[in-house]
């Protein structure tokens, strides 16, 4: 009997794991303020970790891939959330449709710009380099709130619940041709851009849509 007994606490424990848990709205929290576990670094590791409950970003360029649980970390219709903050001249981006890379700029997906005060014209909201944004919506050292949903062909990015950018591949992109650089599916990934960028990422939650 106590076999037993034990042997239902272990199912329930796993089945109750971290990242495994869906809010009523369906959200599913994919950091856990303490450690990286269920994502994957590859070159310059180092370049983040975790202080007081959020992932610091600050060293040379690296890419952090959601490699957990939820989804088997592979999303084609989503919407994602993150509390943003910035330090001055820091450049940063959320990678989505993506695949984990050991190294270099991630050639899957699309870049969701993050950047404030950068020299980068490309600001905060920018789907890099195919649909961008020059305005700033808020301040380096305010923490905010960065939503980025994808549904079918469509891109739409809030900051703080406004909506400042929409992509519509299908309108905005033209001729795709064989880039790797489309909607499809795949996993997040947040960016180190360089040693001079420091950026926070907490509240990091995913819901995947029908």
């Amino acid at each position: 009997m106590k076999k037993l007994i034990l042997m239902c606490l272990v199912v329930f424990v796993s089945m109750t794991s971290y990242g495994q848990k869906k809010d009523k709205d369906g959200w599913y929290t994919i950091f856990d303020g303490k450690t990286l576990k269920g994502w994957t670094v590859g070159a310059n590791a180092s370049s983040f970790q975790v202080v007081d409950g959020a992932i610091k970003i600050d060293g040379p360029r690296a890419h952090l891939f959601y490699t957990g649980k939820v989804n088997k970390g592979e999303f084609k219709n989503f919407e994602f959330q993150a509390t943003v903050k910035t330090e001055e001249k820091a450049n940063s981006g959320i990678f989505i449709h993506t695949d984990y890379q050991e190294d270099g700029w991630p050639d899957v997906g699309y870049e969701i710009q993050v950047n404030q005060s950068h020299g980068d014209w490309r600001k905060t909201g920018s789907v890099y380099s195919f649909k961008d944004v020059k305005e700033t919506f808020v301040n380096d050292g305010d923490w905010y709130t960065k939503t980025i949903r994808v549904e079918g062909d469509k891109i739409t990015v809030k900051v703080n619940g406004k909506v400042v950018n929409e992509f519509v591949e299908s309108q905005d992109r033209g001729d795709i041709g064989d880039s790797k650089k489309r909607l499809s599916s795949g996993t997040i990934a947040l960016q180190a851009h360089d040693p001079q960028s420091i950026i926070y990422y907490k509240d990091i939650k995913i819901k995947p849509l029908p």
